[in-house]
């Protein structure tokens, strides 16, 4: 009878828990937590919430391995269905979706027919904040390379101040693929949070004289002295103009930026492409979130994440994300010491990558100062350039690096 009990004991996960496993386990339920009850990003909390819980179950061996173990040598490395067969079915898509960087461009070119960059064009000298927000990724990539990160990780670290999961996670696949895991649960977390980051950040910088600064009045004071008069036609024009300038001067930003204007292009076309739009932004994006969550979650097992240096990744991310958004701030602050025509402060708190929960956090943050204040539209002019800028950033760091 005690063999018996013996034997089920050892069939069981038991003696195999430790407390870094008990640690993930916190991790991933404070992750679904965040994702189910506070529907922060519940789209991408969840999946990669779940993925790091099933990478931690003991004895599931679920999570990720390291490349070496596909490494044959001499070049050559265990092919997909050797993987699958020695690993499971999540290394099978992490090495085929995720190391190969197939899925964040799909991703993007989803967002893309999501997007309208009509806010944009309409209020294009907003769209330079979306700029200026990007100095939260140079700023910790100098800092992370004199606190010892070397380049390749300095640059996947600081591009989590874009505030954009998929072009945080290409930037380290091409540059820092051990980092990955840390990397983007920072980048997806700390997306997250913005409705909490951007009011503490908007609260030390910004006065309650500007908090209150109407748009809207500010149009009537100072109305535009041009105005397009065939939005449609630019609309179609600007994602083959932009592609096409931006694939000259930085060339590595075209996978992401590409996939983003080709998505936004089919959308903007209209009914004769719909069904292209509506698949981008449907089954195709749906199943790759799924895919990319699980995966990225399940890299996040214990041996990778509980380290001094994921500690770092999850520090430096913060500094990252909050100098960006300091840094839109700033710029605004700046322009207005010499416009006649202010501008809201808040605008430049969304020059992150994060469409559109940035633009909506900024607007409700204004209308508690002045109900009447809506800045939804002017916010979203800086947010939607974050996110060309951020992929613009990362080419940047792709090509320097």
């Amino acid at each position: 009878m005690q063999d018996i009990f013996s034997s089920l004991f050892e069939m069981t996960a038991f003696g195999t828990i430790s407390y870094q496993t008990v640690i993930m386990w916190l991790i991933a339920f404070v992750l679904l937590y965040l994702g189910i009850k506070k529907k922060y990003e519940p789209l991408l909390l969840v999946p990669i919430g779940f993925g790091v819980l099933v990478a931690n179950f003991p004895g599931a061996e679920m999570g990720i391995v390291d490349a070496s173990n596909i490494d044959l040598g001499d070049g050559r490395y265990k092919n997909l269905f050797e993987i699958a067969h020695e690993y499971g079915i999540l290394n099978f898509l992490y090495y085929s979706l995720i190391k190969t960087g197939f899925l964040p461009p799909i991703i993007f070119m989803g967002v893309g027919a999501l997007t309208d960059f009509g806010p944009m064009l309409r209020n294009l000298r907003l769209a330079f904040f979306g700029a200026a927000a990007q100095i939260g990724i140079f700023t910790v990539l100098i800092a992370a390379i004199l606190l010892g990160f070397d380049l390749n990780e300095a640059a996947s670290l600081g591009i989590i101040g874009g505030a954009d999961g998929p072009t945080a996670i290409y930037t380290t696949i091409k540059l820092a693929p051990h980092l990955l895991g840390p990397i983007a649960i920072a980048a997806y977390s700390y997306m997250a949070l913005v409705p909490v980051i951007i009011p503490l950040i908007a609260k030390m910088l910004i006065s309650k004289k500007e908090f209150t600064i109407n748009m809207r009045e500010m149009d009537k004071k100072f109305p535009p002295k041009h105005k397009i008069k065939n939005l449609k036609t630019v609309k179609i024009i600007f994602p083959i103009a932009l592609g096409t300038v931006v694939a000259i001067f930085v060339p590595s930003s075209v996978p992401l930026l590409g996939m983003l204007l080709f998505g936004n292009l089919i959308k903007e076309i209209g009914t004769s492409t719909s069904r292209l739009a509506d698949a981008a932004t449907g089954p195709i994006m749906n199943t790759a979130t799924i895919f990319l969550g699980l995966t990225v979650g399940a890299t996040m097992t214990s041996e990778v994440f509980l380290t001094s240096k994921t500690l770092g990744i999850i520090a430096g991310g913060f500094i990252a994300f909050a100098l960006s958004v300091a840094g839109g701030i700033l710029a605004v602050k700046g322009y207005n010491l010499f416009a006649s025509k202010k501008i809201n402060p808040l605008i430049g708190a969304t020059g992150l990558s994060a469409v559109p929960m940035a633009s909506r956090v900024a607007n409700e943050m204004a209308l508690k100062y002045n109900p009447a204040n809506h800045i939804l539209q002017y916010c979203m002019a800086s947010n939607i350039s974050g996110v060309i800028g951020s992929a613009v950033a990362a080419g940047v760091l792709i090509s320097l690096v």
